[in-house]
């Protein structure tokens, strides 16, 4: 294992450990809502306020993670989000936070989280070289999945004895690891001298060019905004459909479970990683999981949720490896970070519209058919997984595409004949 990797493995770890207690405050604070409303749509609008901040600073961020200190603006999200979470822990030890005040902590906690994601995805490609990226992208997206595998079934049994506080205090201490852990990198990794002679907006113009500039990467990121707003009416519906039937703890439970998916297939790729077929196995790994999604709003039946929930996560892993190595491949070194910043604002877009409507649309269903909220948010689920298959099947196999794969195994052809020449 080289130097790098163990410092990439150092971040890692830290946001691995805040990965947690995010998820921790995320299904608290889920829980909390639709036990004091029983809506789905005031759910929703809690996720949509904690992620609307994050997908409007991005583009800026991704410029400030090609101007500045990368490390120092990962210590600075992290830190300063946790400002938003101590609002709302304050709010409730003065006598219960109200709807508007979790919202309002939510957004600031997202304000400042947005400067970390273009950070800390320019400081993966930083630190390793081409060959390191599948397995990075595999524990990273390991990482991830602790949210949705460690703290559900933490946060229910917590939940089961003690009140949402010691979960947002948890979360509040988790900040303090990570700071620690990219402190420690930032101490031997030198920040890479940038060009900052252009001006910002600028800058920012560059970024959208390369985006824009290739066909094929600009197609990939519009498939991906529509993929992930038919995963965000998952993720959104998924709670008040089975609260609707159960309590909290099975449903933190059976999170775990399905998220259990994405720990197997993550670790299969944190060891292996990918060498070759990115397009391919983007599309087909999508295809299954708009198939399996569809599976999960079948019935109110916990254990056919929790199989066709593990089965849909198994696929995430795949198809975001798959994504990062052929945007990755194709971006310069020097507009990582401004790159980045387009990309997750595009692709992330479909979550705005998935957060916008899944809930009052769920609301209604659940009006209309006279079976309640709960069963309306599993007519959204199966319709957004029918949407999927249809999507990864008719675009993903656009030969424009298909096309990156191509030019990646090229740069490192190159790469690798001219570290031949010089030795």
């Amino acid at each position: 294992m080289s130097k790098e990797f163990r410092k990439f493995l150092l971040i890692w770890a830290g946001e691995l450990i805040s990965s947690i207690g995010g998820g921790l405050t995320s299904f608290g604070l889920g829980v909390y809502v639709f036990k004091q409303t029983g809506r789905a749509a005031d759910m929703a609008l809690v996720t949509l306020l904690g992620f609307l901040p994050t997908l409007i600073l991005s583009i800026p961020a991704g410029e400030l993670a090609d101007r500045f200190d990368r490390r120092l603006l990962m210590m600075i999200g992290d830190g300063c989000s946790g400002l938003g979470v101590v609002f709302i822990l304050v709010c409730m030890k003065n006598g219960g936070a109200s709807l508007m005040q979790i919202c309002a902590g939510v957004f600031i906690s997202a304000v400042f989280s947005s400067l970390l994601e273009p950070a800390y995805r320019a400081t993966v490609t930083d630190l390793l070289s081409k060959e390191d990226f599948s397995k990075a992208n595999g524990l990273v997206s390991m990482a991830s999945s602790a949210r949705y595998l460690i703290s559900p079934v933490l946060a229910g049994l917590l939940l089961s004895t003690f009140d949402i506080s010691l979960l947002l205090i948890i979360d509040i201490c988790t900040f303090f690891v990570t700071i620690t852990a990219t402190a420690i990198v930032r101490r031997s990794v030198k920040a890479k001298k940038r060009k900052a002679d252009a001006a910002f907006f600028e800058s920012i113009k560059e970024g959208w060019q390369t985006v824009h500039s290739k066909t094929g990467l600009f197609r990939l990121i519009m498939v991906s905004s529509l993929i992930e707003m038919f995963m965000g009416v998952l993720q959104i519906l998924v709670e008040p459909m089975v609260l609707s039937f159960s309590d909290a703890r099975t449903l933190g439970i059976t999170e775990t479970i399905c998220a259990c998916g994405m720990l197997v297939s993550g670790l299969i790729l944190g060891m292996i990683g990918l060498k070759s077929g990115y397009a391919k196995t983007l599309r087909i790994s999508l295809t299954l999981a708009g198939v399996f999604m569809a599976g999960i709003a079948l019935f109110e039946n916990i254990p056919v949720i929790c199989v066709f929930g593990f089965l849909f996560f198994c696929m995430l892993p795949l198809a975001n490896n798959c994504l990062d190595y052929l945007a990755r491949t194709n971006i310069p070194d020097d507009q990582q970070g401004r790159a980045w910043g387009f990309i997750g604002f595009l692709s992330q877009l479909g979550y705005v519209v998935a957060y916008g409507i899944s809930g009052i649309a769920a609301d209604g269903l659940g009006t209309l058919t006279g079976k309640g909220a709960g069963r309306g948010a599993a007519l959204m689920i199966a319709v957004s997984g029918i949407m999927m298959v249809i999507t990864a099947f008719a675009l993903l196999g656009n030969e424009s595409i298909s096309s990156l794969e191509k030019v990646g195994d090229t740069e490192d052809t190159a790469a690798g004949k001219a570290v031949c020449s010089k030795t």
